[in-house]
């Protein structure tokens, strides 16, 4: 064996002990049991309806010892089972607990989830009352909660109400199962929300793009005229320039368009491409592409980037110009998302709202803790793995090689020692 190859195994043997021992991935991986929901159409059908699936945490991982691992573990085992938006595949949400410090958000944003929450008792953050609207991308690492608990007995119908009409981002908590019994929601709560008008029904990651959006965008536009009407091609751009400052991380959501059209009434819009018409979605509360106009002549746009649009208006010679993107989708002047947390079980969590309402939901997913009767798994797979090591160590300790190479030399004195004892008796039986 080469002087090269003998010197560089004993240091893969002992860079693989120290993986094995250290790695807090290696004892975590057994310490779980997934959600097989997660793989299923109802995983889909609950996408379909516009709702989301984060992160809460990793069983056999600590938030406070290392952030970066679990968010980066969680990331992983979202994005093998299921995409975390109808918008985007990658999950963007994430609970965090109130010890981490800002460099720890900063190690969880590094994996790309970019809204923590909530109540994480930073000095940054975003939506704790009205006015608390999010001004930077580490605003979003403190979430607040407003309008209280969903469930039932806890939830306060007053409080939510109050939160709604003073606007902003309203953030419901919710925890479908404590133990094995059923947390019972309020009705009143989701009915309220289901038939209040000007709220938006939306998700952490779905406003979180939303918002991002409106720190960068470009547009064009072109007008014609077509048989006495004026048609106005309307595109939002991907452009990169935008995309990547925020890292290319928010979802191609539907964002709203303000346009002033000097009050000529809208006869359609259509896709520019196949004349397609798009929906009314007036009154419409979930994210979605459409139009209608309001009541002073202004068009309300929703649609995604990259997606050019025909606008045609019934008159000639028509002056319009884009007045902004508005806050929240369809213009509604509030948003509420509810959070479910510490969802484990996603077919118990969700079942009871699939026909129930349209509210939508984050759900924070963690996988199950593995039984107590496999709790030892982890354990024995890394000290097999520890003692395969050192037996191989010993091994090649014998045949000289490797940091344990003195066995060699042992053995081949305890072997002489022997010789020279039987040697002794021999000569001593001639001479007797």
């Amino acid at each position: 064996m080469s002087r090269s190859v003998s010197m560089s195994l004993p240091v893969f043997l002992g860079v693989l002990v120290v993986s094995v021992v250290l790695h807090p991935v290696a004892l975590a991986e057994a310490a779980w049991e997934e959600d097989g929901w997660l793989r299923t159409s109802f995983a889909k059908e609950r996408l379909d309806l516009g709702d989301e699936f984060g992160c809460y945490g990793m069983p056999g991982l600590s938030w406070s010892n290392d952030p970066g691992a679990v968010a980066n573990a969680c990331k992983a085992y979202i994005e093998e089972r299921t995409n975390a938006s109808r918008w985007g595949v990658a999950p963007l949400s994430t609970f965090t607990p109130s010890t981490l410090t800002m460099s720890d958000h900063t190690k969880v944003a590094s994996q790309g989830f970019v809204v923590h929450g909530d109540e994480t008792n930073l000095e940054e953050s975003a939506w704790h009352n009205a006015s608390d609207a999010p001004v930077d991308v580490w605003d979003w690492y403190n979430l607040g909660r407003r309008g209280g608990s969903l469930e039932k007995g806890i939830a306060s119908l007053e409080d939510l109400k109050t939160e709604v009409e003073m606007g902003g981002l309203v953030n419901l908590y919710w925890i479908g199962r404590v133990n094995d019994a059923t947390v019972r929601h309020d009705r009143d709560v989701l009915t309220y929300l289901d038939d209040t008008p000007g709220i938006w029904l939306t998700t952490w990651g779905e406003a979180w793009s939303s918002w991002s959006a409106k720190r960068c965008y470009e547009y064009q536009r072109d007008v014609a005229e077509v048989d006495g009407r004026t048609v106005i091609t309307f595109e939002a751009l991907e452009a990169e320039a935008c995309r990547a400052v925020s890292d290319g991380l928010p979802w191609n959501v539907p964002l709203t368009w303000l346009i002033d059209v000097e009050g000529v009434e809208v006869s359609n819009v259509s896709t520019a491409n196949s004349n397609i018409g798009l929906p009314s979605i007036e009154g419409e509360k979930l994210a979605q592409e459409g139009w209608w106009q309001q009541t002073d002549g202004t068009l309300v746009l929703s649609v995604v980037n990259g997606h050019a649009v025909n606008i045609t208006l019934n008159a000639s010679d028509v002056e319009h110009d884009i007045l902004a993107q508005a806050t929240f989708f369809n213009n509604h002047s509030a948003a509420v998302t509810v959070a479910g947390h510490e969802t484990t079980d996603l077919f118990k969590w969700a079942k009871r709202f699939v026909d129930d309402t349209d509210v939508r939901f984050t759900w924070l997913v963690q996988p199950r803790p593995a039984e107590s009767a496999d709790a030892w798994i982890p354990y024995a797979v890394v000290g097999v793995s520890v003692f395969t090591v050192f037996v191989m160590l010993g091994v090649l300790g014998r045949e000289g090689l490797g940091p344990m190479k003195q066995l060699a030399f042992r053995s081949e004195s305890k072997k002489r020692y022997p010789d020279r004892e039987i040697m002794r008796s021999l000569d001593a039986d001639e001479e007797a």
